[in-house]
């Protein structure tokens, strides 16, 4: 078993877009091909885990989402750096119309999570989930990895909304989030 990052996609690993959909809309946020390309060559996998609900309300479909993946997979190679596995949730929130009540994927539940952790063998409890929304950080301490809470996408609101919101840590952004994980991981291996 081995550590692993798990990164929220939207407003963390690429800027936030509502709904986003189009590759031409993705854009990287500051950073993180160099904090990505570190965790690779310490060959800790680098997985996405997503709520896309966008498909599970009609306005996109899951090759939608697949080609948005393939394009920030695009933009990571000109930097030597790449992401080793994506997960998203096509169901709808819980309370929304047509909600799937059985739904398991859709963060803060397990599902995708546990999903990549059997594919790279992952550990929880010395991995790290780094996102912009309470979801993420509750789904991390859920599975009682690190949490890293970015302000970037709705990470400030989400800080200054939420009493019960304990992050382990809080970091302005992705990369600085993967860096700040990456260096208390290599402490570990001295």
């Amino acid at each position: 078993m081995k550590s692993g990052i798990f990164i929220d996609r939207d407003g963390t690993l690429i800027r936030e877009v509502n709904f986003l959909h189009k590759p031409e809309q993705v854009v990287l946020t500051p950073g993180i091909q160099h904090a990505i390309r570190r965790a690779n060559k310490l060959n800790l996998p680098v997985i996405v885990v997503s709520n896309q609900s966008g498909v599970g309300r009609g306005l996109f479909t899951s090759k939608d989402v697949d080609l948005v993946h393939n394009h920030i997979s695009d933009l990571l190679a000109g930097d030597d750096a790449h992401i080793d596995g994506y997960f998203f949730c096509p169901h709808l929130p819980p309370g929304a119309d047509n909600d799937s009540p059985d739904c398991t994927c859709r963060k803060p539940n397990p599902g995708m999570f546990q999903a990549a952790a059997g594919t790279f063998e992952i550990d929880f409890e010395s991995s790290v989930m780094i996102g912009d929304k309470s979801l993420d950080i509750e789904a991390g301490r859920n599975l009682n990895m690190k949490t890293i809470l970015v302000e970037t996408g709705y990470g400030r609101k989400s800080l200054s909304e939420s009493e019960l919101l304990k992050p382990s840590f809080v970091c302005n952004n992705a990369s600085t989030a993967i860096h700040f994980f990456l260096d208390s991981y290599e402490t570990t291996l001295s």
